[in-house]
């Protein structure tokens, strides 16, 4: 069901959290994450953090929605974007890390989902600078929310350190994948997809670069980043049910 308010994305997001859990599905971890966020900036709409607090919640659900549909879309096989297709597909991998299925999320609602939530809910007729304050909030606090989940995925990821400490600097996109060279992609991309006069090629062509990156988010072309990979994730927990429990507990507000 397409949800009309936070509060009923907010529900949507626990019932595909607990779906996934049940099944034991790697496809639980996005939702955890995006349901930290989606409660950040609800707390931020009480609170008139933003220049206009009832587009940005029309923003949020909007922008929801795109990965809500998505899952339903996957789940009733129907057509879906290549992006979430990467994402979803990936989560029958039995060899990615977690934080690689977080990221695989992030690449698609970010760089794709954003941009196209942005202009829709400024309306065609709308004027797209007047959003950019907010926007730059809503991904500050989207930030924060990874450097969290960052900081406290050791927790079920004991050796995921390494990843920064000795992939850092090589030309591997799960090591420089960065939130701050998305949100300003995603900002160049709602500016290009608001001014088209036709959106679904302009969707489409976004679809397929955004594609070719989660691609490269999955397959590491430096050794050494591979090896790390592997020996990362010997160490990881498995049991998805245990790693939800882990994650909802530490992510909750």
């Amino acid at each position: 069901m397409t949800a009309t308010t936070i509060d009923e994305v907010i529900a949507q997001l626990d019932q595909i959290i607990d779906t996934e859990c049940a099944n034991n599905s790697c496809m639980a971890y996005f939702p955890i994450l995006y349901r930290k966020v989606t409660l950040r900036i609800k707390e931020g709409i009480l609170n008139n953090e933003f220049e206009n607090n009832q587009r940005m919640e029309r923003l949020d659900v909007l922008f929801a929605n795109r990965y809500i549909n998505a899952y339903e879309c996957l789940d009733n096989n129907k057509p879906l974007t290549q992006s979430w297709k990467k994402a979803f597909e990936a989560t029958k991998n039995q060899n990615l890390l977690i934080m690689q299925h977080l990221l695989l999320g992030i690449n698609a609602h970010i760089n794709l989902d954003l941009g196209i939530a942005v202009a829709e809910t400024v309306g065609d007729n709308g004027e797209l600078m007047d959003f950019e304050n907010d926007f730059n909030k809503i991904n500050a606090i989207l930030g924060s929310m990874i450097a969290n989940v960052e900081a406290k995925i050791i927790s079920v990821s004991p050796l995921f350190g390494l990843l920064d400490k000795f992939g850092k600097g090589r030309e591997d996109k799960l090591v420089s994948f960065s939130i701050n060279i998305a949100r300003d992609g995603a900002w160049l991309f709602a500016n290009q997809y608001h001014s088209s006069p036709n959106k679904t090629i302009e969707l489409n062509s976004r679809d397929t670069i955004i594609a070719t990156l989660a691609g490269k988010l999955i397959t590491q072309k430096s050794w050494v980043v591979k090896y790390l990979v592997k020996t990362i994730y010997f160490f990881e927990k498995k049991n998805v049910a245990q790693i939800i429990t882990v994650l909802k507990t530490d992510l909750s507000i």
